[in-house]
């Protein structure tokens, strides 16, 4: 039997989400491949804002949450998982029905990971956000990604390191901000 390729590990978020794509619906992809030094993200969130308000449906609410999370995502691929001097890879697809963002990293960063590893990590952290304080850093992925997303995966990356896989669905009652918000992790 052949070892897959690629490595995925997801969790799915809300699982009462069951959305189907539109028939004609044809995505939207954007690659954008950035040096790893925090000075090139205020491009990156001022992209996803003004991606995210003029290509779908999302309100503007949204938008700006969607920046966080790809700044946060963005931030972990240049502090952890690629070294100075390399690259970090965005992609953003849009279709009519929902947002997917993939943030990619070389794996020659400190903090090297295998996919399995983060999920087992993201997991951990998420139960412990609940309840207890985590200290001031480590809290991005499971409060900030994770609280507006409806689904989160950890592959390995063709370009050596990790690559992480968000996605949200559009959904008119997510304009109602809850401070009760639930979700399962699979």
């Amino acid at each position: 039997m052949e070892t897959p390729l690629v490595s995925s590990t997801s969790v799915l978020l809300n699982p009462a989400v069951q959305v189907a794509e539109a028939p004609n619906s044809i995505p939207t992809a954007i690659t954008i491949s950035l040096p790893t030094n925090a000075y090139f993200l205020s491009g990156i969130r001022d992209f996803v804002v003004n991606l995210t308000k003029n290509m779908t449906g999302f309100s503007q609410q949204w938008a700006f949450r969607f920046q966080a999370v790809v700044d946060e995502l963005c931030n972990n691929a240049i502090e952890h998982g690629s070294k100075p001097g390399s690259i970090i890879r965005v992609t953003l697809i849009s279709t009519q029905i929902s947002l997917e963002v993939c943030v990619e990293d070389t794996g020659t960063g400190p903090d090297q990971m295998k996919p399995e590893e983060l999920t087992h990590l993201f997991k951990e952290r998420s139960q412990l956000v609940a309840g207890s304080y985590m200290g001031f850093r480590g809290r991005g992925l499971p409060k900030i990604v994770a609280g507006w997303t409806d689904e989160i995966a950890f592959e390995a990356s063709d370009l050596g390191g990790i690559k992480a896989k968000v996605k949200k669905y559009l959904r008119k009652e997510d304009d109602t901000v809850s401070s009760k918000k639930k979700f399962v992790l699979a």
